[in-house]
């Protein structure tokens, strides 16, 4: 990047550019610019300003790496990030450049824009509020991952046929994703159901192991996430499920070819759609399963980093921050006890403090029933291991209430984390999380002082408010 952009002159950038859009035309398509079709020309441009991008991207995370520097890691079951090319060439301040070297070849930056499908990776206001994030912390020079999902088709798009609206797959993938890397380097064993054994270690203490489960790969898909002419270039992490053990030969010899790939078909659909149907078990337990996924995929990968080079995991919280964007993520909290416990072999309540350092948690209903909650029966049938810890952060937590509010037999009910059949994950979020805002002044001052009353009044130094914005 340094002899690349900075300091070329203009017809120097045009001329690298132009060349890098011919040569990728020749890779991707064997074709000369003037054969080819708007996606291709898409494809050929989008990799051509990766190109760009990809310098300034490595150079930033080394720059981290040898400042040691505090990351946040943002999170989120959504980014509506939207398109991504036209945004990185306003971002590298580059659009000029680019406009005049298409002109050259005959093609319209315009058109060829509206070849890439918006990623479809979120769908309201909680996944633009994580973009905006996202881009916000690219341009103000903050470290930052956003981790979230690879969804395959999304939620859906609209059409209408015989004049009738119809909803159809968003199979934005299907020309695939030129600003996206795999990394299989960082792939992870993320584990579903089974039980939970518990062994004696060399030196006395209960060592619990997962058995009889079934286990996913979760592999990381990195997206560059531009800062506005400051050359920062953050990532977004989104990750993909594939199989353990991709195909049973075995089964397929013996002409069983649905069992062939049955474990292939199995990881598949964690990624498939953005919020399954759930008024049906499987729906429920799809979406349990999607959230654990990347969480427990995301906090895994963000400890390995940290321990590549630190020794000592009680320095997490100096370097890592988990931030929560709604319920969804909240099993960060049970996830990353369960590492600290089982994995490092720490006491309890080292891993607590440990923590509680380390997660945030941002509230976006003020409606007490919207607020998430899992049957017990389906929380602990899937995750056998993180239902046992939550179980006991729960029961810490109410007898610090009850410790509090002696008597209050209903303020301990009403504010408990496992109760009446159900887990409660914000309650789970803000007995954990050194923070708890909200996204509007009015938002925040209702949860203070209606939905979330009880919690306010025991730990008010929690609670503040981060308006919702726009990108920097």
């Amino acid at each position: 990047m340094e002899e690349r952009v900075k300091y070329l002159t203009k017809a120097e950038k045009k001329a690298h550019l132009k060349k890098d859009i011919e040569n990728y035309m020749k890779l991707l398509f064997r074709k000369p610019v003037e054969q080819a079709t708007n996606q291709q020309l898409f494809q050929a441009v989008a990799y051509a300003v990766k190109d760009i991008v990809v310098d300034d991207w490595f150079d930033t995370h080394k720059e981290y790496e040898e400042k040691d520097v505090k990351t946040v890691y943002y999170l989120s079951m959504e980014f509506l990030m939207g398109r991504a090319l036209g945004n990185m060439i306003i971002n590298l301040k580059q659009d000029e450049v680019v406009r005049e070297v298409l002109d050259e070849l005959g093609v319209n930056l315009d058109v060829i824009e509206d070849e890439e499908p918006d990623a479809a990776l979120g769908n309201g206001g909680l996944g633009r509020l994580a973009a905006c994030f996202l881009d916000s912390l690219s341009t103000l020079g903050y470290p930052a991952y956003g981790c979230g999902i690879r969804y395959k088709y999304g939620m859906f798009k609209q059409k209408i046929e015989n004049g009738f609206q119809v909803e159809a797959p968003d199979d934005w993938l299907k020309d695939g994703n030129p600003f996206e890397m795999k990394r299989p380097e960082y792939a992870v064993e993320v584990k579903f159901g089974g039980y939970v054994a518990v062994r004696k270690a060399e030196n006395g203490r209960d060592q619990y192991v997962q058995e009889n489960y079934q286990s996913v790969k979760a592999v990381p898909y990195d997206i560059p996430v531009v800062g506005y002419g400051n050359r920062i270039v953050n990532t977004l992490c989104i990750w993909d499920a594939e199989a353990i053990n991709t195909f049973n030969l075995d089964s397929f010899d013996k002409g069983d070819y649905q069992k062939a790939v049955e474990q292939q078909n199995l990881a598949r659909t964690i990624c498939e759609v953005l919020y399954p149907n759930d008024n049906h078990t499987a729906g429920k337990e799809l979406r349990l399963k999607q959230q654990y996924f990347f969480v427990s995929a995301s906090v895994q990968r963000a400890v390995a980093k940290y321990m590549t080079n630190h020794d000592d995991i009680h320095g997490l919280p100096e370097k890592v921050c988990f931030q929560l964007n709604d319920t969804h993520p909240t099993v960060t909290v049970p996830e990353l006890m369960r590492i600290l416990l089982d994995e490092y072999f720490l006491e309890w309540d080292e891993a607590w403090e440990i923590t509680t350092k380390c997660c945030a948690y941002t509230n976006h209903t003020i409606m007490s029933e919207a607020l998430e909650k899992w049957p017990i029966d389906l929380f602990s049938r899937l995750l056998p291991r993180i239902y046992q810890i939550t179980e006991e952060i729960n029961r810490r937590f109410q007898n610090e209430i009850a410790e509090k509010y002696p008597g209050n037999f209903d303020k301990v009910k009403k504010m408990a984390i496992i109760y009446d059949g159900q887990v409660k994950m914000a309650h789970l979020a803000i007995a954990a999380g050194f923070s708890v805002n909200g996204v509007a002044r009015l938002h925040t001052e209702i949860l203070k002082n209606q939905e979330l009353k009880d919690f306010y009044e025991m730990m008010p130094e929690k609670f503040n408010n981060k308006t919702n914005g726009i990108t920097q």
